[in-house]
This record gives structure tokens, C-alpha cells and sequence, in this order.
């Protein structure tokens, strides 16, 4: 009866055995999964590559190069990262249409996914600003008085007051910025698009672009009011009281000349 009692097993053991399976089975995970996840990751990574590539070699290798380095009718993509090409195809600006001072915004040709190849390959070419997440453009909670006073200070000088846009020299013009997405408007700060500078995370934090984005919304939003009336292309309170004060002035001439008019008829009378 010993030798019998000896030999059975512990209560707990078939626990310990079944821990220790779990154990190296959730082992075996962490060892495979994670590395099955990434090469999955980078197999799609390299789809989009080389599709982005076909679709780089028809619409734009005629002017940027084969290999993106640029000629005499398009400057080097090499560095500009996904960021500017989704901007710049996003926008219908690329391909462009033909040369020109400026090339100006036109329907999109490219669907989103044929663009995120584009700028996969155009990536690939040389370490640029990535194309921004929703949570970083997304405004809300965003400081519009700071973001006036940003806008102000850095942008008003071409797009004026409330980014209605202005001309600027040869040809060349800052555009409208009433019914541009918070992702383009975020892009365009972040890659400086033709004439515009470029604001990088390191100039300007991602917080300040957002705080811009949520003025542009506020003033150009359909709830905006502008209580002084005729906002004459929202060039600002100088050029405002200019204008008034000279037809102002101009009107109080005419009323003088019409009364002296009359009064020199009335006393010859």
C-alpha cells in the first residue's frame, strides 16, 4: 500500500503541467508573431513601393526623372517625403497640367490608395516629412486666439488676414485657404509647397499648426460674422479704414462742389 500511495501524483500537478503548456505556448507566440506581423508589414510596404513605382513612371517620370532626381522641367523629389506628394496629388496640382509661374489646384486624377503608393515609392527615395495622422490636424481643442496671432505674424504677409489669399510677384500667388482640409493646410506648413516656406515640428510644433488650422476654421467657418461689413477680401483694419476714408472724403468733395454749385447759381438768380 505504500509503494501504491507513493506513486500517485500531487493534486496539483496536472495545474503546474498546464501552466508550464500556456506558458511555453504564449513563449512561442511572442518569439513567431511579432516577426510574422512585421514581414507582413513590409511585404505590403514593398507592394505599395513598386506599385507607386508603375504609377511614378507614367504620370510623372516625363518631367521629375526616372528616378526622381529631377530635370530641367521638375525639380528632385529625392527627400520630399510622403507628405508633399500627398499634398501637392492630393490636390490635383500634381501631375501638373503644364509649366507655369505657379501650378494651380485642379480636380484629382489619382484615387487615395494609387496617391499612398506615390508617395511610398517617392518616400523610399530619400527620408522627408511623413504624411501627417488625423490626430495631428485634427483641431479641436486647439487655442484659436494663439493660432490668429500665428497666422498673423507668419502668414498673413501673403494669404492677408483671414487666408483669403493675395497676389504676389510674377505671376505668382498665394492661394485661398477657405475650403482647404486641415490635412492639406497641416501638409503645406509641414513641406513649404512652391513659394510657400516650410514650418517643420522643430519651427513650428505640431500644437501651433493646429491652433492655425482652428483660426482658418473659425474665420472662414459659416458662423462667422464680420461686424464691420464689407470685409473687402479681409485685407485687415488699415486698408479697411483707408478705403472708407477715402470715398468717405471723396463723397464730402462731391456734396461741397454740388452746394457751392448751387449757391453761385442761386445768388446770380
Amino acid at each position: 500500500m505504500k509503494k501504491l500511495s507513493a506513486r500517485r501524483r500531487h493534486p496539483l500537478a496536472a495545474v503546474v503541467v498546464l501552466l508550464l503548456a500556456l506558458a511555453a505556448t504564449g513563449g512561442l507566440y511572442a518569439a513567431f508573431a511579432p516577426a510574422g506581423k512585421a514581414q507582413a508589414d513590409e511585404t505590403a510596404q514593398s507592394l505599395a513601393i513598386e506599385e507607386g513605382k508603375k504609377l511614378y513612371a507614367v504620370g510623372c517620370a516625363s518631367c521629375h526623372g526616372t528616378g526622381g532626381q529631377g530635370s530641367s522641367d521638375g525639380p528632385s523629389l529625392v527627400g520630399v517625403g510622403s507628405a508633399a506628394v500627398d499634398f501637392q496629388v492630393s490636390t490635383g496640382r500634381m501631375p501638373a497640367q503644364q509649366p507655369g509661374a505657379q501650378v494651380p489646384k485642379k480636380p484629382v486624377i489619382y484615387t487615395q490608395a494609387q496617391i499612398d503608393q506615390l508617395a511610398a515609392y517617392i518616400a523610399s527615395l530619400g527620408a522627408g516629412p511623413i504624411t501627417p495622422t488625423e490626430n495631428q490636424y485634427d483641431p479641436a481643442d486647439a487655442d484659436i486666439a494663439n493660432g490668429g496671432e500665428l497666422f498673423r505674424n507668419n502668414c498673413a504677409q501673403c494669404h492677408n488676414f483671414t487666408g483669403e489669399g493675395g497676389a504676389l510677384t510674377n505671376g505668382k500667388y498665394a492661394p485661398n485657404l477657405e475650403d482647404v482640409s486641415p490635412k492639406h493646410i497641416y501638409e503645406a506648413m509641414q513641406t513649404g509647397p512652391q513659394n510657400m516656406p516650410s514650418f517643420p515640428d522643430s519651427t513650428m510644433p505640431e500644437k501651433q499648426k493646429k491652433d492655425i488650422i482652428a483660426y482658418l476654421q473659425n474665420v472662414n467657418g459659416e458662423k462667422s460674422t464680420n461686424p464691420g461689413g464689407l470685409k473687402l477680401g479681409g485685407l485687415g483694419p488699415v486698408s479697411e479704414g483707408l478705403f472708407g476714408w477715402i470715398f468717405a472724403l471723396g463723397a464730402l468733395i462731391a456734396v461741397a462742389v454740388w452746394v457751392a454749385a448751387h449757391t453761385a447759381k442761386a445768388k446770380k438768380s
